[in-house]
């Protein structure tokens, strides 16, 4: 091993770093080893800058079967079901080119799926964007979404729900996060480890290219207006390969012919091959010689850090080869022995019989740096805190601000969107998008799952203790809202540059506050995803602490649907209502800015109001349930109304101002819809666990939407509300 290395910060390492390496070999590493140390050491791999943190979050609990460290988490549904879900994102490629880092970064999350032994039953989605007046963000916003439509379509998984914000901090750095949910049995879950020496490694599925190299590394910097030149870092997807990888996949995990299996996702073989010889405490060595290549002239370096998309890394009995690759070329798939598991501990890299790389795996793994960054308190955080909150109980056309909102960015309606998703692939989907969560009907059972995904970004920004718990308790409401159990959760972590001590104090505080929500709420993290450097031009994006979580029905009959289904049913709002008006969507519609302290958040009424629902919809008393968040209770009601044209009457009273009654956010509450029959038995349960109850009204058979808050009185007709919030998304997105 001769070819002595050059500069190491071609390789994102610092110069600390480097003699880090250089003290743990015992000598200077050569090129190869030298990235090899680089992207396994790099944040998108390494989690240099999060692990210390991530330690403090929640992740065991009597439903987890698997949590972080694995392809995905895993929890027990009972009767020998159990979920496999993950969350990741792919925001740097799809900055770039938007159509292929969406599709792939969809790809890369049902790999790890499937990965666990589990069939892929529904994905989800939370994306942001700029300005949708802005022509790059239509473009960006037109080929991310029609990106996630073409992958997810053609695999034939059903893309269930999702979630959609604008911002101007976005602007040059959109955020695609990508979930994917699949189903196993609770006694067949594979894992990543090359365990056994002398079982073979078997590379299979595409062939490896150039596209993606680095990529774990592109995902590891700052973005700027000179990064044109790095499309190559983004991967290319081919859906259809990745439907055969996963049908031969699925086939031979069922026929036990695997000891282990890894997708090629970050780094490609680099961090497949040391990841699963480093969970098993073994050394894996690759022949890269074997390796089947798209293109001649691949290098080393190349074919080790490729990104190339739908391969699989599996570890195999010598004795089961010959079946893997019958199976693999009954799908018209290729299977080739790369490799071998050793007993040495080292990541050995050979090419014709020439050792090019030889690197201790836990080097690469478990050695890889761990910072604990300086923090300070940003100089925005106190001055946004004591903005001026006046301009909603100032403005006083409570109908026309309702008008204005519905046809906001971030609350008109997401069927242009969803529409381009098939989302009832499979038929098993019977909550479907444009609700508080998407119900899937379980296979052979009368259980259902609920799924959802989201997180209020200006809240994190303003504060992101409480705005990260806050995630945590909508995504849990969201899912309760639909009658079922909330279970567990998994994350993706959206921050700028964690060496700013601002970004790594936001960091810090929304990790505690997403640790307390979760152990509080009984939804532990099985796992999940950080990103940082989501920066542009040195402008940081307002940090997002995207929650993905799933609950269970025990009847999926007993679904409750968000909208109101005929007239003459009461109308109750759940929770309290104070005046809270700062991070709101009125506030930043009637200003143009983000300010303000968001709503407080009491963990003891959503953990009760969590009880409440499922509790209320097994006992058949709810005809419809609906959460209270973006534009507040009067946008909560519009979007009632509009699935089946059903009015309202409502006239109450609340201890706040008519502004913030409509149009304030406060947490932890829920408009549902009873039969008048149903009202005092609900009551009742309500008052047994402590949840405040105020009665609003009914429901109405007119085409009109009128709500009166003590001497305020705002009223719509539903057609022109309904037009306003259906038509403005579509315009806003038209090239």
């Amino acid at each position: 091993m001769t070819d002595i290395i050059g500069p190491w910060t071609e390789h994102g390492l610092t110069e600390d770093e480097h003699a880090r390496v250089v003290e743990l070999l015992g000598r200077v590493p050569n090129r190869l080893e030298l990235a090899l140390f680089g992207v396994m050491w790099s944040e998108h791999c390494g989690y240099k800058n999060s692990r210390a943190l991530l330690a403090k979050l929640p992740v065991d609990g009597p439903q987890v079967l698997q949590g972080p460290g694995e392809n995905a988490g895993v929890v027990d549904l009972g009767d020998g079901l159990a979920a496999a879900f993950k969350m990741e994102s792919h925001n740097h490629p799809s900055a770039i080119e938007p159509f292929q880092g969406a599709a792939t970064g969809v790809g890369g999350i049902i790999r790890d799926i499937f990965a666990m032994g589990a069939r892929p039953t529904a994905s989800l989605n939370s994306l942001r964007f700029g300005e949708p007046d802005d022509p790059r963000v239509k473009r960006l916003l037109n080929g991310v979404v029609a990106g996630i439509a073409a992958y997810g379509n053609c695999m034939g998984i059903p893309t269930v729900g999702g979630d959609l914000q604008f911002n101007p901090s976005f602007q040059g750095n959109p955020l695609v996060n990508a979930m994917c949910l699949g189903l196993l049995r609770s006694d067949r879950i594979f894992r990543g480890q090359a365990s056994g020496p002398g079982n073979l490694a078997m590379l299979v599925g595409a062939r490896t290219g150039r596209d993606g190299i680095k990529g774990a590394s592109f995902a590891s910097e700052e973005l700027s207006d000179h990064d044109h030149d790095k499309r190559p870092n983004v991967q290319v997807g081919d859906p259809f390969m990745e439907k055969l990888l996963m049908e031969a996949t699925l086939e031979i995990l069922e026929a036990g012919l695997v000891v282990g299996l890894q997708d090629l996702g970050a780094a490609g073989l680099t961090s497949s091959g040391a990841e699963m010889a480093g969970r098993a405490g073994n050394g894996l060595r690759l022949d890269l010689e074997r390796v089947p290549l798209r293109e001649e002239g691949l290098s080393p370096w190349e074919i080790m850090l490729s990104e190339s998309q739908e391969r699989m890394l599996l570890v195999v009995e010598p004795r089961r080869a010959a079946e893997v690759e019958a199976i693999f070329e009954k799908w018209d798939l290729q299977a080739a022995v790369v490799g071998q598991v050793t007993d040495d501990g080292l990541f050995a890299v050979r090419l014709h019989g020439e050792v090019l790389a030889a690197v201790p795996a836990e080097l690469l793994t478990d050695k890889a740096p761990v910072y604990v960054r300086p923090q300070k308190e940003p100089a925005y955080f106190r001055r946004l805190r004591q903005a001026d909150l006046s301009a909603v109980p100032e403005h006083r056309d409570w109908s026309g601000l309702l008008l204005r909102l519905m046809a906001a960015p971030n609350l008109c309606s997401r069927r242009w969107v969803y529409e381009q998703y098939d989302h009832m692939v499979g038929l098993n989907t019977v909550l479907r998008p444009g609700g508080d969560a998407a119900v899937l009907r379980l296979p052979d059972s009368r259980k259902g799952l609920a799924l959802t995904s989201g997180c209020n970004s200006r809240w994190v920004y303003l504060e992101p203790r409480l705005g990260a718990a806050a995630a945590v308790a909508e995504a849990a409401l969201n899912v309760a809202a639909t009658g079922a159990r909330p279970l567990a959760l998994t994350n993706c972590l959206n921050f700028g540059n964690p060496e700013n001590p601002e970004i790594y104090w936001q960091f810090a505080q929304a990790i505690d506050g997403l640790a307390e929500a979760a152990r509080r709420l009984g939804t532990p993290v099985t796992g999940g995803n950080v990103s940082f450097y989501n920066e542009y031009d040195g402008r940081a994006i307002q940090p997002t602490t995207t929650i993905g979580l799933i609950g269970l029905l025990d009847d999926v009959e007993l679904r409750t649907p968000h909208f109101f289904r005929e007239p003459g049913d009461l109308v109750v709002l759940l929770g309290r209502t104070l005046e809270e008006l700062g991070g709101s969507e009125a506030h930043r519609l009637l200003t143009g800015r983000d300010e303000g302290p968001p709503p407080s958040l009491d963990l003891d009424l959503a953990a009760a109001l969590n009880a409440l629902l499922p509790q209320a919809a097994a006992l058949r008393l709810l005809r419809s349930c609906h959460d209270v968040s973006d534009g507040g209770l009067a946008a909560a009601v519009a979007e009632c109304c509009f699935p089946l044209d059903v009015g309202v009457e409502l006239d109450f009273r609340l201890p706040v101002s008519a502004g913030a009654a409509f149009f304030g956010e406060s947490q932890s509450r829920a408009l549902v819809s009873l039969a008048p029959g149903a009202f005092q038995a609900f009551q009742d349960l309500a008052a047994a666990r402590g949840v405040p109850t105020t009665l609003l009204g009914r429901t109405a058979d007119h085409g009109r939407l009128t709500m009166r808050c003590n001497a305020d009185v705002l009223s719509l007709e539903l057609a022109e509300l309904k037009e306003a919030w259906s038509s403005a998304l579509p315009r806003a997105a038209a090239l």
